[in-house]
């Protein structure tokens, strides 16, 4: 038989089947020593192949085989970790949540996941979240940041899960496609498919007072059918993003603008940080190119400041 992972506890495999039903599977241990370097072999979004056999007088589900994945968003599963963590397979778009306050999101790790979603080609909206609540500060933060994402190239809506401000519009890109919502534990992803869709009722928490960051609502990556077609998957808060497997001379590729001006740099191997004659750092110092934006890209070039967020 063959279904698809709709949810994960690192033990156990909720499976959808194509004909809707859904059955509790395990993984054969095998999968744990074919050099699959994740905490995770299987993941949310997966197709598999399972057999269904007889214990006793029960039936046990065991999962053999995973199917040839589209796509998948990967991340460190630790600092300094060797290992990966699979977010998601078989995506078809990503919304980053991202907040200015309570908790705030960092433009480092806005564009490390950026850069993590352009390598694995799973498109990416950036949704500005908590609108509602922002002060002249965060709103002039919001605008900016809204107008540096759109000159590159992202989509960015501007929404409130808890009001329902610009919820529509993330429905409308949703319809007929496998999401995911993302990003920092408290920026309201749970609160925005609750939004979406009631008849859910994931579980929500208040913002930590004292810390003023999110509390871990969702334990396990999910995935939940739409009532207007689709699906999304939840996923845990992400506290920071380590990029996986990516060579110093590749991540460029990743930041559409500097990618866009790299063919006229001086050395085909300018990595855009003290060569002469670098068509990035000249843009960057015109500033067609975003000191943020720049600075991220230094960052993972390097590998300084592995805490990323």
């Amino acid at each position: 038989m063959q279904g698809t992972v709709y949810k994960s506890t690192g033990s156990w495999y909720t499976v959808k089947t194509d004909a809707g039903a859904f059955y509790d599977c395990r993984i054969k241990g095998k999968f744990r020593i074919q050099g699959i370097k994740s905490t995770n072999p299987i993941a949310v979004g997966d197709r598999v192949r399972f057999d269904l056999e007889t214990v006793g007088d029960e039936s046990v589900a065991t999962i053999a085989e995973i199917l040839p994945r589209k796509n998948y968003l990967v991340r460190k599963a630790v600092k300094l970790s060797k290992q990966t963590h699979i977010i998601a397979a078989n995506i078809d778009q990503v919304f980053l949540l991202i907040t200015l306050e309570d908790p705030k999101t960092l433009p480092v790790f806005i564009d490390r996941f950026l850069a993590s979603a352009e390598a694995y080609d799973i498109p990416c909206i950036l949704l500005f979240n908590k609108i509602d609540a922002y002060g002249e500060e965060a709103l002039e933060e919001w605008h900016y940041l809204e107008a540096l994402y759109r000159h590159i190239g992202y989509e960015c809506l501007g929404i409130s899960a808890k009001r329902g401000t610009g919820v529509q519009q993330v429905i409308d890109h949703m319809k007929g496609k496998t999401s995911i919502f993302a990003g920092h534990s408290g920026v309201g992803k749970s609160t925005l498919v609750n939004r979406i869709a009631p008849d859910l009722q994931l579980k929500t928490t208040e913002i930590s007072e004292l810390y003023r960051q999110g509390q871990h609502t969702t334990t396990f990556a999910e995935m939940y059918d739409l009532p207007f077609g689709g699906s999304i998957i939840d996923t845990p808060g992400i506290k920071g993003f380590g990029l996986v497997d990516m060579e110093p001379d590749e991540i460029s590729d990743y930041f559409p603008e500097i990618f866009a001006l790299k063919a006229d740099c001086k050395f085909n191997n300018c990595l855009h940080l003290d060569e002469p004659q670098c068509a990035v750092k000249e843009a960057l110092e015109a500033g067609r190119i975003a000191p943020s934006r720049y600075h991220s890209y230094v960052q993972i070039v390097t590998g300084e400041d592995e805490t990323y967020r």
